[in-house]
């Protein structure tokens, strides 16, 4: 048998699979594409999570748009986070090239240009349907820990919280949070320290300030109503192709303690809504997050743990996760040893620190006699990768050098017109981007300090009448207890007996 027959054994045994897959490519021996040596992903092990990664330029985008397309394909709604604005092209279909048939004539695929049902989503002031969840929605815990609170802090805020659910007080944005820890240490102190005991202004201080700088990145676009239903994220279209919803993030990339604080409230509401789905045959819902070290960039250790906790335990409910990144080491090693999936672009070798992470990188793939993993990781073309997953019974498939397939869909970003179209079109946009303001925390705390000033300024000028009447009664009282001599002298006898005396002198 020819190294190349035994190759192609070699991965159509290892990526066998008896349930529903979907196809990435075929792999490669060297710089030859082997036909219809498939590398398939079950659609069972997919909530296993993954990593995509890669140098700029290698063509992580384009896998990740695959990897979108072929999920909805099969049913299976996708949230993409877009943070460079390069994935509303899914919507159009691909204009087809000469070079993409090419590819699949190698790769032993027919090609077919299609667009997919798309639904563009915001959390900022771009165009699309927004996004958002309320205070309350995060609950004390998640709050503090995304402020990075210390325990005392954390404490108030538990605090806080516990005071407006038993005022019923509702927590919707930052404004009703902000207005309740000042009225905690100003009109509603001693309301307070009765009940739930004392709270230190030092400390509603500080958190106050944390709370001004998730606001200052955005984060007050974000709380408030209506609250994003994660059933919106879950639709299939007409045709049973399941949603494509690309979140823009454009213009968040300098805030990294808004995006945080989103994804975290995301997985943490995905988590707590959808139920276990168990040992089932396809994922009830796939999340890639592009550019994923921002997640992790400025995060306190508890925000790291919460998201670690999340991770780990949200596949339970049909959740895959896929982080997109340049470089393995932008994932914490915790959340990297979740991850069944792998997809390695090339990696470039510029320094003597990039090839020590070239190393380490290489190290988390499974050996294979067909490869030199460190080298290939150099070596590796545009819209190659190495691949490493998962089977149905969750063992390691052979590592595979792949000639990815091309997206069905425009490799390119919508003109504006497209745009317009699209989030005119929406089914979900009209519900969600109307403004709700109703009465919460900050509009009846300020009506309760508007009543208790006007009591007070009542009560005050109640105060200075019985002042200004004490005063004209006591004014009253002096009059009339004159000193003897003074009466003497101001009587009328004593003054025409003076007069009287005055008179006989002059005359």
């Amino acid at each position: 048998m020819s190294k190349e027959s035994a190759f192609f054994d070699y991965i159509n045994d290892g990526y066998k699979t008896k349930g529903d897959f979907i196809t990435l490519g075929a792999a490669m021996l060297g710089e030859e594409t082997i036909t219809d040596a498939f590398v398939k992903i079950p659609l069972k092990t997919i909530n296993r999570h993954g990593l995509i990664a890669g140098a700029t330029g290698t063509g992580k985008t384009k896998t990740l748009q695959v990897f979108a397309e072929n999920l909805s394909e099969k049913g299976i709604p996708v949230l993409l986070m877009d943070v460079k604005g390069d994935l509303s092209g899914l919507a159009q279909p691909s204009p087809g090239h000469p070079k993409i048939d090419e590819r699949h004539a190698k790769i032993g695929l027919p090609f077919e240009a299609k667009p997919f049902p798309v639904e563009i989503l915001t959390i900022s002031e771009q165009d699309g349907t927004r996004l958002r969840a309320t205070v309350s929605e995060f609950g004390p815990v998640l709050l503090s820990r995304i402020l990075d609170l210390t325990e005392t802090q954390s404490g108030i805020v538990a605090i806080l919280f516990k005071y407006c659910d038993d005022k019923k007080l509702p927590l919707l944005d930052l404004k009703d949070f902000k207005k309740v820890l000042q009225y905690a240490t100003s009109e509603g102190k001693k309301e307070l320290e009765a009940e739930y005991g004392r709270v230190s202004t030092s400390s509603t201080g500080a958190i106050l300030r944390k709370v001004v700088e998730i606001e200052q990145q955005g984060g007050d676009l974000f709380f408030g109503e209506r609250s994003f239903e994660i059933d919106d994220l879950v639709r299939v279209d007409e045709n049973g192709r399941g949603v494509i919803s690309v979140l823009r993030l454009t213009d968040v990339q300098d805030k990294p303690k808004l995006f945080s604080t989103f994804m975290l409230q995301l997985l943490a509401e995905i988590y707590n809504t959808l139920p276990e789905q168990g040992d089932s045959g396809q994922p009830e819902l796939v999340l890639f997050i592009d550019e994923a070290h921002l997640i992790f960039k400025e995060a306190s250790k508890a925000l790291m743990n919460q998201i670690e906790s999340i991770v780990k335990l949200i596949r339970s409910k049909g959740v895959g996760v896929y982080f997109v990144t340049q470089n393995p080491k932008d994932v914490p090693a915790d959340v990297l040893s979740q991850l069944g999936l792998k997809i390695q672009h090339a990696l470039r070798a510029f320094t003597a620190n990039d090839r020590k992470a070239i190393k380490l990188t290489a190290e988390n793939y499974p050996d294979s006699e067909y490869y030199d993993t460190a080298e290939v990781l150099t070596q590796l073309g545009i819209g190659e990768a190495l691949v490493s997953s998962l089977s149905e019974k969750g063992i390691p498939t052979p590592l595979a050098r792949t000639m990815l397939r091309a997206p069905m869909s425009r490799m390119d970003i919508l003109t504006s017109n497209e745009l317009s179209t699209l989030i005119g079109n929406s089914k979900i946009a009209k519900k969600y981007n109307e403004e709700i303001d109703r009465e919460s925390a900050y509009e009846i705390l300020n009506k309760k300090i508007e009543q208790a000033n006007k009591v007070e300024a009542e009560e005050k000028k109640r105060e200075e009448k019985e002042k200004v009447a004490r005063k004209r009664s006591t004014s009253s009282r002096r009059s009339t207890r004159m000193n003897p001599i003074l009466k003497v002298v101001t009587s009328a006898t004593f003054i025409r007996g003076v007069l009287g005396v005055l008179k006989k002198v002059i005359r």
